[in-house]
């Protein structure tokens, strides 16, 4: 699955509510812990909060979207999800004009 709309003001679909994103960050955890991505989102049918995380993947690929995302930087990141666990495998910036 890929997800555009990693972004503050940006729209997603979450365990199939669609979502406005009003705030995000990144988080480090512990030494051997992984960085996560913290999402508040409001359902835009009930107008409740919502809150959630996502795991920012340990190495090359965490270590190079972090400092994208926290530069302000429309990303595009290819997320897979199977059996109740979801990894980022891949990320780049979108194209310009994509409203990503």
């Amino acid at each position: 699955m890929q997800c555009s709309a990693l972004r503050k003001n940006g729209h997603i679909v979450i365990k199939g509510r669609p979502c406005k994103t009003v705030d995000m960050s990144i988080s480090k955890t512990g030494e051997h812990d992984h960085a996560m991505v913290n999402l508040v989102r409001i359902d835009i049918f009930t107008g409740r909060k919502d809150e959630g995380r996502a795991k920012l993947p340990a190495g090359e690929l965490g270590d190079a979207i972090a400092p994208d995302f926290e530069a302000g930087k429309d990303l595009l990141v290819t997320v897979i999800s199977a059996m109740g666990e979801e990894a980022a495998i891949a990320h780049k910036e979108a194209p310009k004009g994509s409203g990503a």
